[in-house]
């Protein structure tokens, strides 16, 4: 039977093998009864992620390290008319499928979930909070993003000249063309980095980071600033 896509998701993945298991687990037990929907896992790295995507009925794919070409990569397979881009370490509500396609239904062109962290600590919850508000310092890729695939091709998609702020960038340029939506449900994201590198000190690198975007300073000095904060190297 011929399968009338609508919903395309796509996950990029650098060395996940830890996370992807979990993420598919979940998505494809929710979509197992659906016809409208698709997943697509675009992977580069040189751990077990793809051995552990291709156990599961999904598409996988290769592409050059950066999340901006990854998910280009990842779009230029998907059949939808819809995109959702998932990071590989968060983890949807089971609704997400009825709440995207219910958006765009009544007219939402783009938009994304809330979030809250897989850590119960009072100031991880209050970051979470802060992600219902429509400020651009409030958003970021672990919110997901969905997109009509009309308004995606239009501006381009991700820029993938950029290594890092490129969720900031793809909004800015749909909120030129269209309404931006934050939607009432919440997705659930990976706390990992927090833990490795602090609460308050992580929050107020990303809060450094986003204020040398909009001041301007160029990628490398931005991404060579933010690998030599982070106690872990990626």
């Amino acid at each position: 039977m011929e399968r009338n896509i609508r919903l395309s998701i796509i996950i990029p993945a650098w060395n996940e093998e830890a996370e992807i298991a979990r993420l598919l687990d979940m998505l494809t037990t929710t979509t197992a009864e659906r016809s409208d929907s698709e997943i697509i896992v675009s992977i580069s790295g040189d751990d077990r992620t793809e051995a552990i995507a291709l156990t599961y009925p999904v598409t996988v794919c290769r592409s050059e390290k950066g999340r901006a070409l990854q998910m280009n990569t990842g779009a230029r397979l998907a059949t939808g008319s819809i995109f959702w881009f998932l990071h590989a370490d968060t983890i949807p509500p089971p609704s997400f499928c009825d709440d995207i396609l219910s958006a765009v239904d009544h007219g939402i062109d783009a938009g994304c979930f809330r979030m809250t962290f897989d850590d119960p600590d009072w100031l991880m919850q209050l970051y979470g909070w802060f992600t219902q508000f429509p400020f651009t310092i409030c958003r970021g890729g672990d919110q997901s993003l969905f997109l009509r695939r009309t308004l995606f091709e239009q501006i381009g998609g991700f820029d993938e000249h950029l290594q890092i702020m490129e969720d900031i960038d793809i909004i800015e340029r749909i909120q030129q063309q269209t309404a931006f939506h934050i939607l009432d449900s919440t997705v659930i994201t990976s706390s990992r980095k927090y833990q490795n590198n602090g609460i308050v000190r992580l929050q107020a690198i990303f809060g450094t980071i986003h204020l040398m975007y909009s001041l301007g300073f160029s990628q490398n000095e931005i991404i060579t600033w933010y690998r030599n904060a982070l106690r872990e190297k990626n």
